[in-house]
């Protein structure tokens, strides 16, 4: 299989506010954190992640609410339905991820709008009850700060994170080396997925399904030698959706033949619809024709979901494959893939397709000995 695409937006502060449960049902003990994680900020706007983590007993649908204090205003949701009267806004589970076992978490994002300052919310609270960090023993959960950092410039490179020796993470949640390792997390399904011949050693890491890596050393030659990918089943109709939005932020090395890219497959693998964020190295879209300079492209910078691309068609002889290559490599964004997909319904390349799996991660030919290849954050959500 062969993947790649493209997705822009830019790193955000992370605010961690700690946050009790009501209990559901009454006699229930409480205890929730909550991480505000801004995962990109432009001129007028920004978009969030949040997270829950419930430290109580199991609750059976939950609300969360807080107020925004500088006028935010929320514009678009994915992972829960979110609702705001002037400050106050309330958020609720969809209904895959209302089930919240002691100790597990959920995550949903949000995009919004601003003026000026944009401060993460001071406090939140879960069921109605305001939200303490702590457990129904009292327990302390591990001290963060409730302040947010200030947000780096969208052309700012993620912040490096502790690793242990072997390059991973000493705070990893999965860590697996098998050619097919997976780890499900949040409604998000991470894959090692190594299969080239030739392949070298790779480790992929994850404290969740949204914040992974990879550690791998591939030999430069022809061919590609894995997919490490993160990834989440829609089973949807193209005609059925009306968003479907993703946000990423990665870094990646210097040298190598890799590129980032979503990976989106449709009608039982019919179709493959790869969106390239970045590219480095002998590394390039499958194509229908070729000149003395690669690949053709069949339509040149097209703007389309938030950025411009070059388009290719091909197939790889199982199944057709859709090729979107940003004219301009970046390490972070975010795209309107819905309005990908209906550019290629408008050009007559498919139907009415159903959109299967939605698939991002790092398509590695070879590297330059061993390489970290990290995402630091990703979103992806679908109504």
């Amino acid at each position: 299989m062969l993947r790649r695409s493209i997705t822009l937006a830019a790193t955000g502060a992370v605010a961690v506010a700690a946050c009790a449960v009501a209990a559901l049902p009454a006699s229930a003990a409480s205890g929730c954190r909550v991480t505000y994680t801004l995962t990109n900020q432009w001129p007028g706007g920004f978009g969030a992640d949040l997270t829950i983590t419930n430290l109580g007993d199991p609750l059976n649908g939950w609300t969360l609410t807080w107020s925004y204090g500088a006028g935010q205003q929320v514009t678009q949701s994915w992972n829960a339905t979110v609702t705001q009267n002037g400050a106050q806004v309330t958020a609720r589970n969809a209904s895959w991820n209302g089930a919240l076992a002691s100790n597990a978490s959920t995550s949903f994002g949000l995009n919004g709008s601003v003026t000026g300052s944009n401060p993460a919310p001071a406090s939140f609270a879960l069921n109605g009850t305001a939200c303490t960090g702590s457990g129904p023993t009292g327990t302390p959960t591990p001290s963060r700060s409730a302040t947010p950092t200030p947000t780096p410039s969208r052309s700012a490179t993620p912040t490096p994170t502790p690793t242990s020796g072997t390059g991973v993470p000493a705070d990893a949640a999965w860590v697996a080396s098998g050619q097919w390792d997976s780890w499900t997390n949040n409604g998000y399904t991470l894959n090692n997925d190594v299969w080239g011949a030739g392949a070298g050693p790779q480790t992929i890491w994850a404290r969740s399904g949204t914040n992974w890596g990879v550690i791998a050393n591939h030999p430069r030659t022809s061919g590609v030698k894995a997919y490490p990918h993160t990834g989440r089943a829609l089973n949807r109709t193209l005609s059925s959706l009306t968003s479907l939005t993703s946000s990423f932020n990665v870094s990646v090395p210097g040298t190598g033949d890799y590129a980032t890219a979503y990976d989106i497959w449709a009608n039982n693998n019919a179709y493959e619809v790869m969106i390239w964020a970045n590219q480095s190295g002998a590394v390039g879209p499958i194509a229908g024709s070729y000149d003395g300079n690669g690949a053709v492209p069949d339509a040149r910078n097209v703007s389309v979901g938030g950025h411009t691309w070059n388009v290719y068609r091909g197939s790889n002889g199982s199944n057709a494959v859709f090729s979107f290559v940003r004219t301009s490599g970046t390490n972070a964004g975010t795209v309107d893939v819905l309005a990908v997909l209906r550019w290629l319904r408008t050009q007559g390349w498919w139907g009415d397709v159903t959109i299967g799996e939605a698939q991002f991660g790092f398509e590695l030919t070879g590297t330059a000995g061993q390489a970290a290849f990290v995402c630091s954050s990703f979103s992806l959500g679908y109504a």
